[in-house]
């Protein structure tokens, strides 16, 4: 028989393991996958300080339900079968109440099955490959999707007077597949001729036979729709083979990383994308101006508008479901409507995607200009 006196320590200890328990759920535990280091690392990084900048301003503000927000960020390397590993990780180990991320359609499509079984909501910020949100209905993005982004790049091509595009696309990546079989749709049912196509594998980096392939086909264009590295690469190299004619691309190109690495070569681009930091609107404007004394100055672009708005527009679900519990959350995560981000108005669709316009921006004496913006 157990005496009082071993009784008294054991009855503290309890005491002391439940207030811990109870200190340990004091925070709304949030998990993020982005690609920090590695190949798309500027994406990564750029999403991660929109995210985190977005946390400490709803913190600042005193939380939701009564508790502060604490961020978990796992780092994908850039690499395949990450993504999956850190996802598990934050579930079963951080027990987060939300997945955030990613922002490339391949990496989101890893960990998309790993929320949908554990029937917590993950949220992308930038993925915009449609079987992204197929995966199920736990699924979310806050992003437009590639059959908009393609149709939108093939009528920018026509009204630029451009009858015969080449295509140059990643054999493997699903971002590339997907927005390549969108802009051909609606490009050829537009009367446009695509005389060359030609792929690259990921990572990549001499594509001079494919350029030297597409420039004996007598085209008026190259549609790239592909990531900054690439797009760089193949600008600088089409130039080298005296190739002058118009390159243009996806979101996948929007990075500083095009401008260091392509240089002169990448003046005259045009790429869509889901913001622009000249937009006049006084949303954007202190965004900007926030996120620029937070990082040093820098100047925010897409991939940080949307990792801030997938952070806000989770929040918000948060308030409206009053809990943190998965389906309380899901189902608030889908009745969202109209939910005024940096990005624009945010209203989640049947499929769980974002209706939203593009922008269309040029690359201009070694700077992001913005062209025009396209309405869905």
């Amino acid at each position: 028989m157990m005496t009082t006196a071993l009784l008294r320590p054991l009855t503290v200890l309890a005491v002391l393991v439940a207030a811990a328990a109870a200190c340990a759920q004091d925070t709304i535990k949030v998990g993020e996958v982005a690609s920090l280091t590695g190949k798309e690392a500027t994406f990564g990084q750029s999403s991660h300080k929109g995210t985190l900048l977005a946390f400490e301003e709803l913190n600042a503000a005193g939380g939701a339900l009564g508790k502060k927000f604490e961020l978990f960020t796992e780092d994908n390397l850039s690499k395949a079968g990450e993504s999956a590993t850190a996802a598990r990780k934050l579930l079963s180990r951080d027990k987060v109440v939300a997945l955030l991320g990613e922002v490339a359609s391949s990496r989101s499509l890893e960990m998309g099955p790993i929320a949908q079984a554990a029937k917590i909501p993950m949220i992308s910020p930038a993925s915009t490959n449609p079987k992204v949100t197929e995966t199920g209905s736990y699924i979310f993005r806050v992003c437009f999707i590639d059959p908009f982004q393609g149709t939108v790049m093939a009528k920018f091509a026509a009204e630029r007077g451009w009858k015969k595009v080449a295509v140059l696309s990643s054999a493997s990546s699903a971002y590339s597949v997907g927005l390549a079989k969108y802009f051909k749709e609606t490009y050829l049912a537009g009367g446009g001729l695509i005389p060359a196509e030609q792929k690259y594998a990921e990572g990549d980096k001499d594509f001079h036979a494919q350029l030297t392939a597409i420039r004996a086909a007598g085209i008026d264009a190259i549609f790239v729709p592909g990531y900054y590295n690439e797009a760089a690469l193949i600008s600088k190299q089409a130039r080298e083979l005296g190739l002058t004619v118009p390159l243009f691309g996806g979101d996948g190109w929007e990075s500083q990383s095009l401008l260091d690495i392509g240089g002169a070569a990448v003046e005259g681009v045009f790429f869509s994308t889901h913001y622009s930091p000249e937009n006049a609107s006084p949303v954007v404007a202190s965004f900007v101006q926030k996120f620029k004394a937070r990082w040093g100055g820098e100047t925010p672009d897409a991939m940080a508008a949307l990792g801030y708005d997938s952070a806000l527009v989770f929040a918000d679900a948060l308030r409206r479901a009053g809990s943190a519990d998965g389906a309380k959350l899901r189902e608030a995560l889908a009745a969202t409507k109209d939910f005024a981000g940096v990005t624009g108005k945010t209203t989640i669709d049947a499929n769980r995607n974002a209706t939203k316009a593009a922008v269309i921006l040029t690359v201009k004496d070694g700077r992001f200009k913005f062209v025009q913006e396209v309405a869905p």
